[in-house]
């Protein structure tokens, strides 16, 4: 007997969502900050990114807070238990360049900074005087 292989329909971006099962998207969120130039800005990075599951990058747009905690409303299933009443932002969420084929790394910034002990080796880098800053 020959096993039958199932005929999987082509993914486009209106169905898309219901092929990820890890609704990578609803898992975290960003929120854009000002361009940090002095070692105050960095100083309160630094004191975000103490935060658990808080991290810093820059890109393309700029610099954003990136925080990893799973949105409340993701059920078991990965399907949005408020789906028809969500916010406008998730109902703008274009699925063009999600993370359907896995989480964005370090790889996918100009620069990552995913701890506390990261950002404090790049500000120790960037300003000489670093660690004499409360002298």
């Amino acid at each position: 007997m020959t096993a039958v292989i199932p005929i999987q329909p082509a993914i486009t971006p209106e169905n898309k969502c219901s092929f990820c099962h890890g609704s990578t998207c609803c898992t975290y969120l960003t929120q854009k900050i000002s361009t940090p130039r002095t070692m105050q800005d960095f100083d309160l990075l630094l004191w975000q990114l103490s935060h658990v599951n808080t991290q810093l990058y820059k890109d393309d747009d700029g610099w954003f807070l990136l925080v990893n905690n799973r949105c409340q409303h993701l059920e078991s299933d990965s399907r949005c238990a408020i789906y028809e009443t969500r916010p406008q932002v998730c109902r703008d969420h274009d699925n063009d360049d999600c993370e359907f084929a896995g989480p964005c790394g370090a790889d996918d910034f100009k620069e990552f900074f995913p701890d506390y002990e990261s950002l404090l080796e790049y500000c120790r880098k960037r300003f000489k005087s670093w660690d004499r800053r409360f002298a």
